[in-house]
């Protein structure tokens, strides 16, 4: 897959996320469960849509991962117990966007990286999947997830 990678400026977006260290076995169920109680938290809220789901990494130690897993939001609110109010940083960003299965976004990486080491731009580590449909709703091959790394 070819990839169309940009570098973007972006205002700051807020957010409500919990962050955590975990394994990368474990990840797809503490994303399922922060995800689970994030919507809850929004439900009482009066919140319909609780906002584009995402994970920040903030490292790739496979064993160690240091997550934070939450929904973009159109407005703040604010947190509640694990559930932190975050403000996803603004700034410049390089970024992708992914169609596929997640387990093929490697490439998409590798093609980022080498594009910012050939456009003398040093990410700062941090590293956000948005996910912009739903695997429970669109097959694996029709899943999109925008990549953006905080440079």
């Amino acid at each position: 897959m070819e990839y169309k990678i940009e570098l973007v400026e972006r205002d700051s977006l807020p957010a409500l996320s919990i962050r955590k260290t975990v394994t990368a076995e474990h990840l797809p169920l503490e994303i399922k469960a922060a995800y689970e109680t994030i919507a809850s938290y929004l439900k009482e809220l009066g919140v319909k849509e609780p906002g584009k789901p995402y994970v920040a990494y903030y490292n790739m130690d496979m064993h160690n991962l240091d997550v934070e897993m939450g929904f973009a939001c159109d407005v703040e609110y604010p947190g509640y117990g694990d559930i932190n109010a975050e403000q996803i940083p603004p700034g410049k960003w390089v970024h992708f966007t992914h169609k596929g299965p997640y387990k093929e976004m490697g490439h998409g990486y590798t093609a980022a990286t080498q594009w910012m080491k050939e456009h003398g731009i040093n990410p700062t580590g941090i590293v956000y999947e948005f996910y912009l449909n739903d695997p429970a709703e669109v097959p694996e091959s029709e899943l999109v997830t925008q990549v953006a790394f905080l440079v």
